[in-house]
Formats: structure tokens, C-alpha cells, sequence
């Protein structure tokens, strides 16, 4: 609104005194020695009005918020004079906020008991919460190793599930799996099998052959139904 002001009012001095230099007057006045001395007094005029107006405006507008009234922290004292004697620009900001005007609840304004840490359970347990079990983008099966010991003492005494008969009950079938375990990790299982040929026969199916490995992943089998809804030679067929 100034700007525009202060330019109207410009225009309307300039219409003024162009309007009042080249006024006409009486035929005595009217000659060329006259219009010269009026139209350089008009040119005189212009740059001497563009100057006024221009340094008005320039000192409205460079008006810059002294340090003292920022709010921001700052030095003070003889530390302050330093600061400025030193500075670049002196009237620069540290730019760190004050912390009573730009943080609320300031820090240590609460009470450390007051807030309550969010405990998810069994998530935050970390006592009884593995990685392996939490981990189910890799929902991958432990793995297991079985040594020739342990192979040893299925093939003798069985499985926890199905012990054989030639397992003692108590601290004598203790002692017995200690011992079997201690000879079989020095001779290892071709010794045992020399031994005793037929130890796993027990162990094999119908024809001879190892057991299934248990299936971890069991899924639904699909099968194909007697009535297809696309032709034989069309490759496509339909599953239940």
C-alpha cells in the first residue's frame, strides 16, 4: 500500500509540474529561449524526486530486528562485545530457540515415574523369546545334527518314545547309554554293525528300505475330477 501510494503520488507531482513548465504563455514569453530553460528544469526535477523516493523507501524497509529482541539464545555482557567484534555479521542470531518459549513440557519437567514404558508380553519377554521363534519372514526348521553316537544308541537301546527291552530301567540304563555313547565315538558305527549285522532290521520298512522323513510343511493334495470343463486337447485342466 505504500509502494503504490508513494509511485501515485509521484506521478501526480511529475503531471504537476510538467503541466505547470510547459504552461503556455503570453506571445511575448513565447519563444525559444524560454522553452528551453523550462523543459531543462523539468529534467532537473526528475532525477532529484526519483532519488528522495527511492532512499524513502529503502530505509522503511531495511529495518532489522535487533539480537537482544530475538528469541533466541544469546551471549551477554562482555562476552556479547566480543561476539560482535568478532562476528561477521553482528546482527545474526544464534538460531538455538530458547527452551521456555519452544519446548513444553520442557525436559525434566516430568516426573520419571509418571510415564509408563508399553510392555508387550510375550513379545518384550526377553528371557524366554529366541530369535528363531519370533523370526517369520525365515520360518525355516532347526537344524539337527546326529552323530554316529547318537545313531548308535537308537540302534541298540531305541527311542525315548520306544525304548527296546535291553534298556534297564533307572541309573543302570544311565549307565548304559554313557558307556554305549563313549564306545561308539571311539570305534563308530561300522563297528557296531560288525557286531551286530541285523541291529537295524527292526528299524527298516517291508522291503529294506529307511523310514519317511516326517513332512513339516503337510498341505492339502489336490486331485483331478473325472468331469473337466475344457476339452482334451485344450491345455487346461481343473483341480479340487
Amino acid at each position: 500500500m505504500f509502494v503504490a501510494g508513494s509511485s501515485l503520488a509521484f506521478l501526480l507531482d511529475f503531471r504537476f509540474v510538467r503541466f505547470s513548465a510547459f504552461r503556455p504563455t503570453s506571445s511575448e514569453e513565447d519563444d525559444e529561449e524560454g522553452r528551453n530553460k523550462n523543459q531543462a528544469s523539468v529534467f532537473a526535477l526528475i532525477p532529484e524526486m526519483r532519488a528522495s523516493k527511492i532512499l524513502q523507501t529503502a530505509s522503511s524497509a531495511s529495518h532489522v530486528v535487533p539480537v537482544n529482541q530475538k528469541y533466541t539464545v544469546q551471549s551477554y555482557g562482555v562476552w556479547e562485545r566480543i561476539r560482535r567484534a568478532l562476528a561477521v555479521d553482528p546482527t545474526r542470531s544464534s538460531g538455538i530457540p530458547l527452551n521456555t518459549q519452544f519446548r513444553n513440557p520442557a525436559p525434566g519437567a516430568l516426573e520419571p515415574q509418571t510415564y509408563d514404558d508399553p510392555v508387550t508380553i510375550p513379545a518384550a519377554d526377553l528371557a524366554d523369546n529366541p530369535y528363531w521363534k519370533r523370526d517369520v519372514r525365515r520360518a525355516y526348521p532347526q537344524v539337527s545334527v546326529v552323530k554316529q553316537a547318537d545313531v548308535v544308541g537308537l540302534l541298540t537301546y531305541g527311542s525315548k518314545a520306544e525304548p527296546k527291552d535291553s534298556l534297564l530301567a533307572g541309573e543302570a540304563g544311565s549307565q548304559q547309554l554313557v558307556q554305549t555313547q563313549q564306545t561308539a565315538e571311539e570305534r563308530g558305527l561300522a563297528a557296531h554293525f560288525e557286531e551286530k549285522a541285523s541291529s537295524g532290521a527292526d528299524v527298516l520298512g517291508p522291503s529294506g528300505m529307511p523310514p519317511l522323513p516326517a513332512n513339516l510343511n503337510a498341505g492339502n493334495i489336490y486331485t483331478i475330477p473325472s468331469e473337466q470343463a475344457y476339452p482334451s486337447k485344450y491345455p487346461c485342466r481343473t483341480f479340487i
